[in-house]
């Protein structure tokens, strides 16, 4: 271009800008920051400026602070600044403003921009009340909180539709801050995942790191799924415990919650036979967190609403206090078919509760609450008539009702031997499963028919 025609430009660039004010239509420039105005700690952010065309200059200021003022020549084709943060920090946190001057003189200044920095404070904790599992249509309490004594709170809504909200900190004497977000009509149309930070009232723009992502699990009315364990109801510590949740619904996906957990662990479905889909659920070594009580639901890739909650399944961990309580049988340990037999519990300790497992059985153990007598807490566990179905062994825990999951140490094992029967009689319970087995699912039938005609013998 020669220099003739870049001077009659700038020169009509110039005249453009004058008569645009004198027109009183002399746009505001706006200001957007890249990749976005929420910026993690140590992170680069671009802060753009756009006015009109043949603006020469632009100036960035953050309140608060004093002039010289951050300047920058446009950029081609003279309608755009570009002001680059190369590492993020809490100096750099504030409110925007950026301006271009007009040909007589006077400042055009856009809107704001809030620039925040996350990262500087710990992660808050976010919890959903009373469950993050809700049924469809149903209402939830979100509830950010801190130990740090923050001001307030951020709580993010992520995907679509995005949305935000503040909320005011609560604080208890203790010390804990909260911040807590009803929230309505919870449905399926689209994923309910949450995020918050935190943040103090003189450094509003300054937050914490983010909270672990909470995503609501929306249940319906679709098929139940089953769960199960195969190492049994009762676990000692250490021990490597996995469950699995099963439908004859071709779900392609499986979640698993735990009562009073936030955690929503999801797997993606396989289809071990035609069918049938299932996910395993392996959660490590048994520690006391794992004991508690545990449901599961299936979901489809493309709806955000899961089935309605397989029937509970309790998981007791064995051996977590030092209680080891003492097993007998009265009238002996070998009696005669149609006999009635008592299994006795008893321990020194105070104890709230006794439970009662038979090795192989695939029902849950017995539970009797305990009695005081003659020195010793203890409860009674009657079979009668006894048949070879309750042929086996058996043992005996004691637990708090402080935490009924957390089991103390094994009783020595009670071998229990009934002769003189021929075909044991079905326990009213298999009876009611196997007249009602054609409404339950093919893997439902397959696992009542092993547990009430194949191993008769296995259970109590």
């Amino acid at each position: 271009m020669t220099p003739s025609l870049t001077a009659l430009l700038c020169l009509g660039l110039s005249v453009g800008l004058r008569t645009q004010e004198q027109a009183g239509t002399l746009p505001k420039p706006t200001i957007w920051a890249e990749p976005g105005s929420v910026i993690p700690w140590g992170s680069p952010v671009t802060i753009w400026c756009q006015g009109t065309l043949g603006v020469r200059e632009f100036y960035l200021n953050k309140e608060g602070s004093s002039p010289p003022w951050y300047r920058q020549p446009s950029l081609e084709p003279g309608d755009k600044g570009k002001f680059s943060i190369s590492y993020m920090t809490q100096d750099y946190a504030g409110r925007y403003h950026c301006y271009y001057h007009s040909p007589t003189g006077r400042l055009q200044s856009s809107g704001p921009l809030e620039l925040v920095v996350t990262g500087v404070h710990r992660k808050p904790t976010l919890s959903a009340l009373p469950s993050p599992v809700v049924t469809s249509g149903g209402n939830v309490t979100l509830q950010c909180g801190s130990w740090q004594r923050l001001d307030g709170f951020i709580l993010t809504k992520e995907g679509e539709p995005k949305s935000s909200w503040t909320l005011d900190a609560q604080r208890d004497p203790h010390g804990w801050t909260q911040g807590l977000l009803p929230v309505g009509r919870v449905t399926p149309s689209h994923r309910w995942m949450f995020r918050c930070h935190g943040f103090y009232r003189n450094t509003p723009q300054v937050w914490s790191a983010p909270s672990d992502p909470l995503e609501l699990l929306v249940s319906g009315v679709s098929a139940k799924p089953s769960l199960l364990t195969l190492q049994g109801p009762v676990v000692a510590s250490g021990q490597s415990l996995t469950l699995q949740c099963r439908s004859d619904v071709g779900y392609d996906r499986f979640a698993l919650s735990q009562e009073g957990r936030q955690a929503l662990p999801q797997r993606p479905g396989r289809q071990p036979q035609a069918g049938l889909s299932q996910a395993d659920f392996p959660l490590g070594p048994v520690t006391n967190t794992l004991a508690g009580q545990y449901r599961c639901y299936g979901g489809h890739n493309l709806s955000s609403e899961w089935s309605a909650p397989s029937d509970p399944l309790d998981i007791l961990v064995a051996g977590r206090f030092p209680d080891t309580p003492s097993l007998s049988v009265q009238p002996g340990s070998v009696v005669a078919s149609g006999e009635n037999v008592t299994l006795l519990c008893q321990s020194r300790n105070t104890r709230e509760t006794f439970l009662l497992s038979k090795e192989g059985a695939a029902r849950p153990p017995l539970r009797l609450r305990s009695k005081y007598q003659g020195g010793h807490f203890q409860a009674e566990f009657s079979m009668s008539p006894v048949t070879s179905a309750h042929n086996g062994t058996y043992r005996c825990y004691s637990s708090l009702s402080s935490n009924p999951y957390l089991l103390s140490h094994a009783s020595a094992p009670l071998e229990l031997a009934v002769s003189g029967s021929t075909r044991p009689r079905r326990s009213p319970r298999c009876s009611q499963e196997l007249n009602t087995e054609g409404t339950n699912p093919p893997f439902v039938r397959a696992l009542t028919h092993t547990m009430c005609h194949k191993s008769e013998d296995r259970s109590i």
